[in-house]
Order: C-alpha cells, then sequence, then structure tokens
C-alpha cells in the first residue's frame, strides 16, 4: 500500500496542486494530512476546497487550524506580539475564510491513530505530546524519546516545523517530520512531503520527496495582499 503524508499548506493553493499532480503520478492509496491547512498563505478557501475534495483522505486538525478555528482578540493579539507577521495574517485571514471551512477545522481531530496490515500509526501535528511542539533535524534522540513515550503507535508521523526529518529511536517507534507543502524552510523553498510504503507484514519504507513550483509567484502574491508585515511573510517563500 502507498500512502502519501502531507502538511502545513498554509493556504498555498499553487504548492498544493503540483504536490498533488506528483502524488497522483504516483499512484497513491491513501492520503494523510497533518493540518495547518488554512491560515498565512493567500488562498485559505481554494485549499480547503481542494483537500475537501479529495478521496481516501485521513486529516488531522494543526496548530494554526486551531488559531482561526477558535479566534479571539486575546490570541490575535498574543500572535502579534510573538510572531507578528503571522499575527496580522491571521487578522486578514478571519476576512476571507468561509465559515464552513472554519467550522470544518475546528471539528478535526488533533491526533489520529490508524493500523494498516499489523501497523500502529498515529498522526500528529507537532507531537503526541502537544500540537504545536517542535521535532526539528537537530532535536535530541532523548527528547523526542519523551516526546512519544505515550503513544502507542510504532510510526508517528508530524509536520510543524517546516523542516523534514527522520528518527528510528532505541524505544523502537519510527518518528518521522514530513515537513511542508505550503512554505517550506527547506534551503530550496520548495514543497516536501513523505510517502509510506507498507508491505503486506507490516514492513514499511518512507521516502521524503519534493516537487518544484513558481515560489516566487507566490512570494508576490502575499506581498500584494497588504497586511502589516505582509512582505516580511513574502519573504520566506524565497
Amino acid at each position: 500500500m502507498k500512502i502519501a503524508i502531507i502538511s502545513d499548506i498554509h493556504a498555498n493553493t499553487l504548492a498544493l496542486e503540483a504536490v498533488l499532480n506528483q502524488i497522483n503520478s504516483l499512484k497513491v492509496d491513501k492520503i494523510f494530512c497533518l493540518g495547518d491547512i488554512l491560515m498565512a498563505g493567500y488562498d485559505p478557501n481554494g485549499t480547503a476546497k481542494i483537500i475537501l475534495e479529495l478521496g481516501n483522505l485521513e486529516i488531522i486538525q494543526g496548530n494554526t487550524d486551531k488559531m482561526v478555528a477558535c479566534f479571539s482578540q486575546e490570541l490575535l493579539e498574543k500572535a502579534k506580539n510573538k510572531f507578528p507577521c503571522m499575527g496580522y495574517a491571521l487578522e486578514d485571514d478571519l476576512k476571507i475564510v468561509d465559515e464552513k471551512y472554519k467550522k470544518f477545522v475546528k471539528n478535526l481531530p488533533e491526533n489520529k491513530y490508524i493500523e494498516i496490515n499489523g501497523l500502529k500509526i498515529q498522526l500528529v501535528h507537532g507531537s503526541p505530546r502537544k500540537q504545536d511542539e517542535n521535532i526539528y533535524p537537530n532535536t535530541p534522540t532523548e527528547e523526542i524519546e519523551k516526546m512519544v513515550e505515550n503513544s502507542s503507535a510504532n510510526l508517528i508521523f508530524c509536520g510543524h516545523t517546516h523542516l523534514p526529518c527522520g528518527y528510528s529511536l532505541e524505544s523502537g517507534k519510527t518518528v518521522v517530520n514530513v515537513g511542508s507543502i505550503g512554505r517550506s524552510m527547506t534551503q530550496d523553498k520548495m514543497p516536501c512531503w513523505a510517502m509510506l510504503e507498507i508491505n503486506d507484514n507490516g514492513t514499511f519504507q518512507i521516502e521524503h520527496k519534493t516537487v518544484k513550483y513558481d515560489n516566487k509567484k507566490v512570494s508576490e502574491i502575499i506581498k500584494s495582499r497588504n497586511f502589516k508585515h505582509s512582505d516580511d511573510l513574502a519573504k520566506m517563500y524565497v
């Protein structure tokens, strides 16, 4: 069985379409989405519409999905103070996101267990412990062991940091950060996702994949949204 795992789309329809074209060419059986669909990009309604129309999809909520769905003035001010371009992007996104998509992400689970051929998989956004916890390429393995110690899964997929990486832990668990579709933090800024192939006996192989798209065009569109600090957000794409 072939499964594509995507995460952190961040309202970037152009990147999402490029990745889905690649996924479709590989004839996958399922798609797992680890959240962060709507916020801080250029087309939240477009990306949500595409995601909702996908077949064979398993999806969970990301931390920015929760920010959109559970918005409050206190949360907005906190976001503006901590990370201004994200806070002001959230404020602007709330003006354009369709209510049906806010409701959709609000009702998503924060994590999900799936078992295939005896392989128990957990989908999380940040870590099994916390929705916005970071798993980076240089995170010490002893810290990751603590993050996953209460997970009953053999294989854990996460996103959130926008940086792909993977760990085979002494506990026997495998943890894979799939990277980001919509705002990749890799050197080339290209979308990154993961392909999981599960054999009949439950053994598996995982490969990170990337695809090229017009990130400069997306950067220009985001800058043209012209909310406060939109130029700072736009710089993250190039």
